[in-house]
């Protein structure tokens, strides 16, 4: 149990940071109770992650420039996108999307490498109003239904799209993030507990760690800035990509 413990506090330093908390948790679960189902995994993870991410929300908004009219809409859209991709999990294999995701991220991390600049520079006024609604849309409806569907690296999505497409550092890119993915983990969260595929006790008893990692991860990247963040979500990427490719290949 302490194990657990302690990996969803490293999950909610991770998620509060760049997103990806779940890549720490859903493996610490499955290897606490090897026979536990995946969808009670997925389930039990969202309770906790839940948490952890609205405390970072409400960390990022108090001390960092929050963007609300792009934050609220899309994770108001991204509610009910992640709760019809949770009720489609079942329907699609996990494998018709690990080597399209491993792509991405692959793309994210030499397209973030070979630009040192971005994410450390702003002109956010130079963004059209179109641009920012197809953002919303975007980010709630496009990357809320993935979170619900299937999920790692979602946060990093975000951060990828509000970076590249509104012209933020990633401090402000990751705070808006936080708000989205609230939306994403309720809404997923609404449908796994309606098929009763949550272990709520558990979860709550992890979400006290998930909120206390959430909430030094938050101060971390806030203190340190866009450039932590960047070599973090790097980082994180990289896990990714191995943690896939192990899951695909084996």
């Amino acid at each position: 149990m302490s194990g657990l413990l302690a990996a969803a506090a490293a999950a909610g330093w991770v998620d509060a940071v760049v997103g990806g908390g779940g890549l720490v948790l859903i493996p610490a679960l499955m290897v606490a109770f090897p026979h536990l189902p995946p969808a009670v995994a997925l389930g039990t993870n969202k309770l906790t992650a839940i948490t952890g991410t609205t405390v970072a929300a409400v960390t990022y908004a108090r001390r960092t420039r929050l963007d609300r009219s792009v934050a609220l809409p899309a994770a108001g859209l991204a509610v009910p996108a992640a709760g019809f991709g949770a009720l489609s999990a079942s329907s699609l294999p996990a494998d018709w999307f690990r080597p399209a995701i491993m792509a991405l991220l692959i793309a994210v991390a030499v397209f973030v490498t070979a630009r040192p600049n971005f994410g450390a520079l702003q002109d956010p006024d130079a963004v059209s109003r179109r641009r920012r609604l197809f953002v919303v849309a975007f980010a709630g409806c496009g990357i809320g239904f993935y979170d619900g569907i299937f999920g790692p690296g979602t946060g990093t999505f975000l951060i990828m799209v509000f970076t590249s497409l509104l012209s933020l550092e990633f401090l402000q890119s990751s705070a808006l993030a936080k708000v989205v993915n609230v939306g994403t983990n309720l809404g997923a969260l609404t449908v796994f507990a309606v098929q009763g595929q949550v272990l709520w006790l558990l979860g709550a008893a992890m979400a006290v760690c998930n909120v206390a990692g959430a909430r030094i991860g938050a101060k971390t990247a806030l203190r340190r800035g866009s450039g932590f963040v960047r070599t973090v979500l790097l980082a994180v990427v990289a896990c990714m990509v191995v943690k896939l490719g192990i899951d695909q290949f084996g």
